[in-house]
C-alpha cells in the first residue's frame, strides 16, 4: 500500500487546538488523525482510521484465536429488554433514550448484555450448545456530562464486547481465565503496559469484576497497589477493619463549648489545649466529620444520607457513587437543611442521625469507625462539639459504607504491605455477571438430566477506540507521535528532501514502490512545493516508525533510515536499499 502526501486528504497544523487538554488529543488532532465533529464525538481521518483498524485488527485476531465468534448488532435497541434488566432506569442520564415516528421508546446501545442474552435465548437450549464465546467490536454511545480529553472520554466510541455462556460457576470461571489470557495477549501486542486491577461491577451487576489500567497521569481512574500482589481500583478498596476496642475505663461522653473552630485543625488545637485526652493529644484522626448528601434514584426519589468518617479524610466522591450505585449523588442543600430542622450545620453529630432519630437520616460510618472508638464530633449545639463519644455505647450508626478517600501508606487488605497510589486510562474491564441478565430475560436451558437450569454469563469489554489515545499517550515524544510499528499507518515514511532536485524524486519513488512490493505499507512524501522542513517537521509530528529520507546523501549514493523512536539514524547505499531497510523492520 502506497499513500502519497500530496493527495491523502490531511492537514497537519502547526498550533496546538484550542481545547485539547492532554498530549494524545494535542497530537492526534495536529498530526490530521481526528477532527472535532462534535461534543464527545471525532471524525476519523485516514491515517488514524488506519491506526484504528490496526487495534482493531488486533483485537479480533486474539478474539478469534481464543475460539470466540464474531456477531454484529445495531446500535438502537427497543426499550423493553432494557426495561425488563432495570438498566432502562438504572443507567440514567448517561442512556440516550428517544422515540419513534410512532411514539415507540429506543435506546442507542450503551452496552449490550440484554441483546446477546436474548439472541443465546433465541438458538439455544441444551447444554450441549454450551460453553458459548461470542463478540462483537461496534459503535456504543453514553451520554457523558463532560466529554473531554479527546478519545478517552466520549459520548460515542468503540468497544470490543464479548460474553460468556455457561451451564456451571466452573464453567464460567474458565471462561474468565480464556479472556483473561486473552487480553493480556492483545495489550502485549499493542505495546502498553497494563495493570490489572481489582474493580467494581457497576451498572453491569455481577461480582468478579477486574479492569486493565494503563498506567498513566491523565488518566481518570485511580488505582493502588502495594509490594505484594494487590492492584485495585480505589472504588473497589476494602478497608481492614480494626478489632473492636475495649471502653470499659472510656470517660463519660461530656458535651462542651467550642467556640471560633471552623475547620478540624482549629478544633484539634483548642481541644489539646483545653480538653485534655489523657492517654495521648488529641489528632484530627480522632474526629468524626459527618458529611450529608443527597441521593438521586432511577425512579425519581430523593433520600438523605449522613456519612460518617474520620476528620483526617475526605469522602472520596468516586467511591462513594460506587456505594450507591445506581443512584446518584447530589449536593445537600441549604433547602435540604431547611426540611431537615434536626439538623445544627456544622455541628451534625451522631445523636441527629440515623434511621431511629429525629431526623430518620441514614448514618453509615467508615469501617474504622468500630465499636470502643472514643470520637469527638458535633453535639448538634451551635458551637459546641462532644467528647469522648464512644461507638456502640454513645451511639450506633445504621451499617457502614467505603467512602473514604484512599491515602499512600494505607495498608492493603491483604497484609501485604503499605499501598501506592497511581492513576491509569481504562482499557478493559471483564466481568463475572452471573445470572442476572440470565434470570431476567429467562435464558435458561436443558442440563444432562433434563432439568432446566438459568445459565450464567461473563461479559469482557476493550475500549478500541480509547486505545489508540492511550497508546499516543506512551509513545509521543516532544515532536510528536511514535507509533508502534504493529499499529502505525504505515511502516515506512519516505521523505523526498527537496522541491528541486528531479533525481530526489525519481529515487524515492522506485524505493518506495520497491518497499510497496516487498509487503510493506508505504507513506510517502512526495510533494514538490514544500521545503525539507515542512516535511521532516511532519513526519515527526506523524510518527511512522521508520523515516527514510532521499536528499543530500544521494550524491554520496546513501538515503538516510531513522528509528523514531529512538532516533537512531543510518545511511544505506540506494543499491540494494529496499531490502536492507525491509531486512532492519522487525518481525
Amino acid at each position: 500500500m502506497l499513500l502519497r502526501m500530496s493527495t491523502l486528504f490531511v492537514r497537519t497544523l502547526r498550533e496546538d487546538p484550542a481545547d485539547a487538554e492532554i498530549p494524545s488529543h494535542r497530537l492526534l488532532v495536529r498530526a490530521g488523525y481526528i477532527r472535532r465533529a462534535a461534543s464527545g464525538g471525532y471524525t476519523w481521518l485516514p491515517l488514524g482510521y488506519r491506526v484504528f483498524r490496526n487495534v482493531e485488527r488486533i483485537v479480533r485476531e486474539e478474539m478469534d484465536r481464543m475460539g470466540a465468534q464474531e456477531v454484529h448488532f445495531p446500535s438502537l435497541l427497543p426499550r423493553e429488554p432494557y426495561e425488563t434488566s432495570g438498566r432502562w432506569s438504572d443507567y440514567g442520564d448517561n442512556l440516550f433514550r428517544l422515540k419513534d415516528r410512532r411514539g415507540v421508546d429506543h435506546l442507542l446501545a450503551p452496552t449490550h448484555e440484554e441483546m446477546f442474552t436474548l439472541l443465546v435465548k433465541d438458538l439455544y437450549s441444551s447444554y450441549k450448545d454450551l460453553p458459548l464465546w461470542i463478540y462483537q467490536i461496534q459503535t456504543k454511545f453514553r451520554d457523558e456530562a463532560r466529554p473531554r480529553a479527546g478519545l478517552l472520554r466520549l459520548r460515542e466510541f468503540v468497544m470490543k464486547d464479548s460474553y460468556s455462556f455457561d451451564i456451571s460457576d466452573a464453567g464460567l470461571d474458565a471462561s474468565y481465565a480464556a479472556h483473561r489470557a486473552a487480553y493480556i495477549a492483545t495489550f502485549d501486542r499493542l505495546g502498553l503496559d497494563y495493570v490489572i486491577v481489582s474493580a467494581m461491577s457497576g451498572a453491569m451487576g455481577g461480582s468478579r469484576s477486574e479492569e486493565f489500567l494503563h498506567p498513566n497521569e491523565v488518566g481518570e481512574d485511580s488505582f493502588v497497589r502495594s509490594a505484594g500482589e494487590y492492584a485495585a481500583n480505589v472504588e473497589a478498596v476494602r478497608t481492614p477493619v480494626p478489632d473492636p476496642v475495649p471502653y470499659d475505663d472510656a470517660p463519660p461522653a461530656h458535651v462542651e463549648d467550642t467556640p471560633e473552630t471552623p475547620t478540624i485543625d482549629t478544633l484539634v488545637a483548642l481541644a489539646n489545649e483545653r480538653f485534655s485526652r489523657g492517654d495521648r493529644p488529641w489528632s484530627a484522626g480522632d474526629t468524626l466529620k459527618n458529611v450529608l448528601v443527597m441521593l438521586a434514584h432511577p425512579d425519581g426519589t430523593r433520600e438523605p444520607l449522613a456519612i460518617g468518617l474520620p476528620g483526617d479524610r475526605e469522602v472520596d466522591a468516586k467511591r462513594l457513587q460506587a456505594q450507591v450505585d445506581p443512584a446518584t449523588v447530589q449536593p445537600f442543600t441549604e433547602a435540604d437543611f431547611t426540611a431537615n430542622p434536626a439538623l445544627v450545620k456544622g455541628y451534625i453529630g451522631p445523636a441527629a442521625l440515623g434511621e431511629k432519630s429525629p431526623s430518620g437520616i441514614r448514618y453509615l460510618v467508615d469501617p474504622r469507625v468500630v465499636e470502643g472508638t472514643r470520637w469527638l464530633t458535633g453535639a448538634n449545639e451551635t458551637g459546641r462539639h462532644v467528647f469522648d463519644l464512644v461507638c456502640g455505647r454513645d451511639f450506633t450508626p445504621d451499617g457502614t459504607i467505603e467512602a473514604a478517600e484512599i491515602k499512600s501508606g494505607d495498608q492493603a487488605p491483604d497484609g501485604s504491605g503499605p499501598l501506592e497510589l497511581a492513576r491509569g486510562i481504562e482499557i478493559g474491564h471483564i466481568f463475572q455477571l452471573g445470572r442476572k441478565y440470565a434470570e431476567a430475560l429467562d435464558l435458561q436451558v436443558l442440563d444432562e438430566n433434563g432439568k432446566l437450569v438459568t445459565v450464567t454469563m461473563g461479559s469482557y469489554g476493550i475500549g478500541v477506540s480509547r486505545a489508540v489515545a492511550a497508546i499516543a499517550e506512551s509513545t509521543h515524544d516532544q515532536a510528536g507521535l511514535c507509533w508502534p510499528r504493529g499499529v502505525a499507518p504505515a511502516d515506512i515514511h519516505v521523505v523526498a528532501a527537496t522541491g528541486k532536485d528531479p533525481a530526489v524524486f525519481e529515487v524515492a519513488q522506485r524505493l518506495a514502490q520497491e518497499l510497496v512490493d516487498g509487503g510493506l505499507a508505504v507513506l510517502y512524501d512526495d510533494r514538490r512545493k514544500i521545503s525539507p522542513g515542512v516535511k521532516f517537521t511532519d513526519a515527526e509530528l506523524i510518527g511512522v516508525p521508520t523515516i527514510v529520507t532521499v536528499g543530500r546523501g544521494l550524491a554520496q549514493g546513501v538515503v538516510e533510515v531513522r528509528d523514531r523512536r529512538s532516533d537512531q539514524r543510518t545511511d544505506v547505499p540506494v543499491v540494494g536499499a529496499a531490502a536492507s531497510i525491509h531486512q532492519a523492520i522487525p518481525g
